[in-house]
């Protein structure tokens, strides 16, 4: 008798398991956790996206510098200024870095950073513009050496519709700014010092000229 009765036990369905209201409850906790989370995975990709926009902008500022310092971007003389040479700065505050920003890409230096052809549309690939500045202002930079300021744009910075800020020193850049940047503003910009490509003054010479005056460094 014991026996039988507990194969009727076994052999009765179960009616254990999730009921509908508990399956409800289990996906309203998930997709609560998921939109806490979901800001935090956007804005981590957003800044991986621009950390990466700016390592190749970097790396196009350092060929634009080095095309310049080898003399491989055609200077002022003979004929007009090549595609890409800076442009002269000369403001009240004596600052390269007060060079405004261009307004459209006619004279800037464009760079393919992904090897896929140069695109105007690509944010991966630049335009770079140049600015330079010698106190003594000659007509070609070149024979004297210079001061240089180079700022790197995305290619899609010249969009239609994009307004580029004119004075980007003064303005506060927002490193991501919806997963893709702030495309009015240069992904990179620095300063460095560039000695003469021609001439017959070193470049040491030239330099000290143009930061300690006529007397050079004595």
């Amino acid at each position: 008798m014991t026996k039988h009765k507990q194969h009727q036990n076994l052999s009765q369905p179960r009616d254990g398991g999730y009921t509908i209201i508990e399956s409800l409850v289990a996906m309203i906790v998930v997709s609560v956790l998921m939109i806490a989370i979901a800001p935090v995975m956007a804005f981590s990709v957003a800044t991986r996206v621009q950390a990466r926009r700016t390592e190749l902008a970097t790396q196009a500022a350092r060929t634009y510098i080095d095309a310049l310092r080898t003399g491989a971007i055609a200077g002022p003389t003979p004929g007009p200024v090549g595609q890409g040479f800076p442009i002269p700065v000369i403001n009240q505050n004596n600052n390269v870095a007060d060079a405004t920003a261009p307004t459209n890409s006619s004279n800037l230096y464009p760079l393919d950073m992904d090897g896929g052809g140069f695109s105007a549309t690509s944010s991966t690939d630049f335009y770079v513009q140049g600015a330079w500045r010698n106190p003594s202002n000659p007509p070609d930079p070149t024979k004297t050496g210079y001061e240089l300021m180079v700022r790197v744009y995305r290619a899609d910075s010249f969009a239609s519709g994009v307004t580029l800020k004119q004075n980007p020193k003064s303005e506060k850049k927002q490193s991501v700014v919806g997963g893709l940047g702030d495309r009015t503003m240069p992904v990179v910009e620095m300063t460095t010092q560039i000695p003469r490509t021609t001439g017959e003054t070193s470049a040491y010479e030239s330099l000290c000229a143009r930061l300690k005056g006529t007397n050079g460094c004595k």
